[in-house]
C-alpha cells in the first residue's frame, strides 16, 4: 500500500521539499559556525591548524551550498558540490573518533561513531538523488 501512495506522489515535489529542508539545515550549521566557533574547533585537524579559519571557511562552504541546494537551477552543482565536502570534512570527524575529541561536551561512544558515520554516508546518497547526480549532466 505504501508503494502505491510513494508512485502517486510526483518525485520532483519530494525532491524539491528535500533540497529545502537539507539546504535550510545546512544554513542553519553553516550560521552556527559563526555564532559558535568554538563548538566546532575541536574536532579540526591539529595537522591543518588554525581551527577558527577551517570553522569559519567550513560554515561558509555550507551556507553556499545549502542556498544553492535550494535553487533549482543551481541544484546539480550544489548537489556535487556537497558530496565532495561530505567527503572532506569528514576527516574532522574521523580525528574526533581517532583522539576520542569532546564536542559541545559530549564524546561520542564508538557506536556513535559508526552511526555518525552511516548518517555521513546517508547525506551523501541523498544529496546526490536530490541533486538527480544519476543522470547525464
Amino acid at each position: 500500500m505504501i508503494f502505491k501512495i510513494l508512485k502517486k506522489i510526483n518525485l520532483d515535489y519530494i525532491r524539491m521539499l528535500l533540497s529545502i529542508i537539507y539546504g535550510g539545515w545546512f544554513i542553519y550549521i553553516g550560521i552556527q559556525h559563526f555564532l559558535d566557533p568554538d563548538w566546532f574547533k575541536p574536532i579540526v585537524p591539529k595537522v591543518i591548524g588554525y581551527p577558527v579559519f577551517w570553522v569559519y571557511i567550513s560554515g561558509v562552504v555550507e551556507i553556499i551550498l545549502g542556498i544553492f541546494l535550494i535553487l533549482p537551477s543551481s541544484r546539480r552543482i550544489a548537489s556535487l558540490g556537497f558530496i565532495i565536502f561530505l567527503i572532506v570534512v569528514y576527516w574532522a570527524n574521523i580525528n574526533m573518533w581517532i583522539n576520542d575529541i569532546e564536542i559541545g561536551e559530549n564524546k561520542l561512544s564508538q557506536q556513535g561513531h559508526v552511526i555518525r558515520g552511516i548518517i555521513q554516508f546517508v547525506l551523501i546518497v541523498a544529496v546526490g538523488w536530490i541533486g538527480k547526480l544519476n543522470r547525464k549532466f
